[in-house]
């Protein structure tokens, strides 16, 4: 099975001032993406902050998830080692049943055929297809590009690829490397690249952007007008996701976008996740008062 191209949204992990896991505030997140029309969701990402939460936060997450709405889920992995990935992905299934369509997992090696085993034995053990996950930043293994598409190569010939999320830059090049294999490939990385990735053919966006309707706005011009539509309506948007994506305070600064927009109580993250410095407060303003205004008009 192939996921849906378009746009995936990426779910934050909400908290508390104490850090204690915000059911409230996660309810009313997946019921805005509901809203828009997201192709479906994926949860516990690295965005989720899913490695810093215990089996049972886990647990609870999906819980509220598949509670508050019907939409199809992509559900991450944490380990990078089979038999705990395997463990893992099982605690998953156990909450979300069929609603989890797909298991993201991270490429764990720069060996292609260790990559292969490790995510053909997943799939084969859950009966789900895999999202591979190239995202150095996160699982610290950088893959060659020729070692990837072997990867995806053989996954795709065994029928066990749902698609693949390409968040090692520079991306375009990269997904442009993938598409011919006919397994749909997404970009992230907060849709810092979407243009250029979507020009080099990819199924769209799967990231956590503070406003999604973005991205989707992105994506459907594009299929509507090409690449110079699609940066017509991206264009007012593109410093907010340049200032979102700074490296270490990222997933920070879109939990106070979030809170900005009532959709979350809170922005508070977890370590290692580093908070918003206060320096920069006047600044986040200053973006999304410029997107508000935009989308106003």
């Amino acid at each position: 099975m192939s996921l849906q191209p378009g746009v995936w949204g990426v779910v934050a992990t909400p908290f508390d001032p104490s850090l204690t896991l915000d059911r409230r505030s996660l309810d009313r997140l997946v019921g805005h993406y509901a809203g828009i029309g997201v192709e479906g969701l994926t949860v516990l990402g690295v965005f989720g902050e899913a490695a810093a939460l215990s089996p049972a936060e886990r647990a609870t997450v999906l819980r509220t998830v598949v509670d508050a709405v019907d939409l199809p889920m992509v559900v991450g992995l944490t380990a990078l080692a089979t038999a705990p990935a395997i463990e893992e992905a099982g605690a998953v299934l156990e909450v979300a049943g069929d609603r989890a369509v797909a298991l993201m997992v991270q490429v764990n090696s720069a060996d292609p055929a260790v990559v292969t085993d490790h995510l053909r034995r997943i799939a084969a053990a859950t009966g789900r297809p895999i999202v591979v996950q190239d995202y150095p930043v996160a699982s610290g293994v950088t893959v060659p590009g020729p070692a990837l598409r072997r990867v995806v190569a053989d996954l795709a010939s065994a029928g066990v690829v749902a698609a693949v999320k390409a968040e090692a830059p520079p991306t375009p090049p990269a997904i442009a490397s993938l598409i011919d294999l006919g397994v749909p490939v997404f970009g992230g990385l907060g849709g810092i690249g979407l243009l250029d990735e979507l020009a080099c053919g990819s199924a769209g966006a799967m990231t956590g952007f503070s406003f999604p309707e973005a991205l989707q706005e992105c994506v459907s011009a594009f299929r509507a007008g090409g690449y110079a539509k699609a940066r017509e309506v991206y264009a007012p948007y593109l410093p907010l996701v340049n200032f979102e994506q700074q490296a270490r305070i990222a997933l920070a600064i879109r939990k106070e976008c979030l809170v900005a927009r009532g959709l979350l109580d809170h922005g508070a993250v977890r370590p290692p996740a580093a908070a918003l410095p206060e320096a920069l407060r006047p600044l986040l303003r200053d973006h999304l008062d410029a997107v508000l205004t935009y989308r106003r008009t």
